[in-house]
């Protein structure tokens, strides 16, 4: 469930940072012209200008209902797995 909350949260956070953006192409990219003796213009790429939004992110107290739970721990013996590793020596 926890996994399930992240992935929401960071899927609806990045539709909402693309969706705010007002982008703008302010050059026309090239291809590079290119002649067999590897000489020629090396071409250009198209620029943006981004206009992000502002965000404020602030905090403040509110009263919410929580659970009370009390949990009782007791101790029992159980199997856990024992990982040892033997490095190859160098030689």
């Amino acid at each position: 469930m926890n996994k399930t909350f992240l992935t929401t949260l960071l899927s609806l956070s990045l539709a909402l940072a693309t969706t705010g953006c007002d982008v703008e192409q302010t050059r026309d990219g090239e291809m590079p012209t290119v002649d067999v003796d590897v000489k020629g213009d090396s071409g250009q790429l198209p620029e943006y200008d981004v206009d992000a939004p502002d965000v404020d992110i602030s905090t403040k107290e509110s009263k919410v209902k929580v659970p009370d739970v009390d949990v009782n721990m007791k101790e029992k013996t159980i199997e856990v797995p024992d990982v040892d590793i033997d490095l190859p020596a160098d030689e």
